[in-house]
């Protein structure tokens, strides 16, 4: 299978990269010459634990001069997400399926404005990656589910295919007949982690070893669930420890949200698509979040400051 990644960040890189060792045809496209540069001229560096491996990999800035794909995944900053698909018109052939991997809510909707809803997939994942530098990442893929799912939650021969193609590299991952559900566990996740790191600086390592951000994280899940639940969306639990815990699993101490990865680049967060969600679902059943919209307000009052010192505002 030919599976082109529009954005190989971190995530991007690890996801790509472990399907490429395992003998898909992949093509990483990203507008990080340098990045695009080392992976073609050395391959992308991969670090999994103590063991570091070199893959050999196609990298391009665009999509021009790949050809028509089988599957083309997104994996770009949520705001960046209609650009990213627009973009992708020279690889989408006549059966080519869309696919987002991106944390947050909305993207499928994006995907489907613009390619058509027929060819889109739904997914999300548990697995994670930390940038190092052009061409080099660590990846936390070990043991990390994957979840993939049509639209209307039928099992489909081209849903089973990507979801064997994960699988046969050692992604391991399930076709989902309730993928809004597993959406919004992983938002919860996100939730959970995202906007602390973010806001505290911290890598895992030391967000989980202070009680009190534990208590705060608890508390903006625990709003997520009420407002999943008002939606008639079906989790695979309501216990806010369960999500706390889970987005730490198997994680090293040193591994940091792609909330926090993008402040330290000087970037904006995707924390509007992430606690945001949950403030935006939340006024459509009339649930107030007040630990969500603190969150979010937090990060916004960093990345203001942010933008502010480098004198872009």
């Amino acid at each position: 299978m030919k599976i082109c990644f529009i954005g190989a960040g971190a995530l991007g890189c690890s996801i790509g990269g472990v399907l490429a060792a395992g003998g898909s045809e992949v093509v990483l496209v990203d507008r990080f010459q340098a990045h695009v540069d080392a992976i073609n001229a050395s391959g992308l560096k991969i670090r999994v634990g103590d063991e570091e491996k070199t893959v050999r990999i196609k990298a391009y800035s665009d999509s021009q001069g790949i050809g028509p794909v089988d599957l083309v995944i997104i994996l770009v900053k949520s705001v960046h997400t209609r650009a990213a698909i627009e973009s992708a018109a020279p690889i989408i052939g006549e059966h080519t399926m869309v696919m987002s991997i991106q944390n947050g809510l909305g993207h499928e909707e994006i995907l489907a404005e613009v390619a058509g809803r027929e060819r889109v997939l739904a997914a999300k994942t548990y697995v994670g990656g930390v940038f190092l530098g052009p061409g080099h990442i660590i990846s936390g893929s070990r043991g990390k589910q994957t979840y993939i799912g049509e639209l209307d939650g039928q099992l489909t021969p081209r849903l089973q295919a990507v979801v064997d193609e994960f699988n046969r590299a050692g992604l391991l991952t399930t076709a989902s007949t309730n993928i809004y559900g597993t959406m919004w566990d992983k938002l919860l996740v996100n939730v959970a982690t995202g906007a602390l790191c973010a806001i505290t600086r911290l890598p895992y390592g030391g967000l989980y070893s202070v009680p009190e951000i534990a208590d705060c994280a608890l508390a903006a899940v625990s709003e997520g669930i009420t407002v999943a639940k008002s939606s008639n969306i079906r989790l695979t639990s309501e216990d806010p420890q369960y999500f706390w815990r889970l987005a730490a699993e198997g994680l090293p101490p040193e591994f940091k949200t792609s909330m926090l990865q993008s402040l330290e680049k000087g970037e904006m967060t995707e924390v509007d698509f992430i606690n945001g969600s949950v403030i935006r679902w939340g006024q459509r059943s009339g649930i107030p979040t007040p630990v969500n919209q603190t969150l979010v307000a937090c990060t916004k009052g960093i990345e203001r400051w942010m933008s502010s010192f480098a004198g872009k505002s």
